[in-house]
């Protein structure tokens, strides 16, 4: 009986093209066509793991983790300096859908540098700014602003504690004026004091002291008149 022979299916050259380029784990350099390039980890076609990402464009470079093809995890993001050319950190920290999301350092091209929390790629959560004149501000931040609680140090060493909205005092605070040996306790609101106590403060320390020390406060009740300020206050935010 003969025996019939069948041709063998062959598979489209295209085939293997295409599964040759899917990249999944550990790739060499990838080039796009803007010219950017990615060296590292790959699933599913998608930057994932581990990886270098640099931008033709401006120079830029993200050496951390990815997800699915974003920054996600730790990462660092490094600028060209655009004279010596030499790179300069932007920031270094954990990422989120390709934003900083959780705590997080970035330096500002003035000198300034922030140290604390970040969502969607805005600082907010507890905080520290360097500023370039030398102040310091410590507590909360919201949508990129100083918002709830917290303390601006200023060169002088004068200091606000109290609260904050908007990057302004606001709400109830204490103003430190150390040159001088005071301490003003009151109400701000929109970084203007609506009222409060002004006393001497630590005058005997103080390396420029008023000619004269602060009188002692005449009213029957200082209290009550600071507790009826803050209720007007209150009334006023609602």
């Amino acid at each position: 009986m003969p025996i019939v022979k069948y041709p063998r299916a062959t598979e489209p050259l295209w085939h293997e093209w295409d599964r040759k380029a899917q990249k999944c784990g550990l790739r060499h350099t990838v080039y796009a066509v803007n010219g950017d390039q990615y060296t590292g980890e790959w699933l599913d076609n998608l930057k994932h793991g581990k990886g270098t990402q640099v931008w033709k464009r401006t120079g830029a470079i993200y050496s951390g983790d990815w997800k699915f093809g974003k920054r996600d995890g730790y990462g660092s993001y490094s600028i060209p300096d655009p004279v010596t050319k030499e790179y300069k950190k932007v920031y270094t920290g954990w990422w989120k859908n390709d934003r900083k999301c959780g705590h997080g350092v970035t330096f500002y091209a003035v000198g300034e540098r922030y140290e604390g929390e970040w969502s969607g790629g805005l600082r907010s959560g507890w905080g520290r700014m360097y500023y370039r004149d030398g102040s310091i501000y410590e507590g909360q931040w919201l949508a990129d602003w100083p918002s709830g609680q917290g303390m601006l140090r200023l060169p002088n060493e004068n200091r606000y504690e109290g609260g904050w909205k908007d990057g302004k005092k606001h709400g109830p605070g204490k103003f430190f004026y150390l040159d001088k040996g005071q301490l003003f306790e009151g109400i701000w609101a929109a970084d203007i004091p609506k009222c409060g106590t002004l006393i001497d403060f630590g005058r005997d320390e103080a390396p420029a002291p008023t000619q004269y020390p602060i009188p002692k406060i005449e009213l029957a009740d200082p209290d009550g008149v600071l507790a009826e300020a803050q209720a007007m206050f209150d009334d006023s935010q609602n």
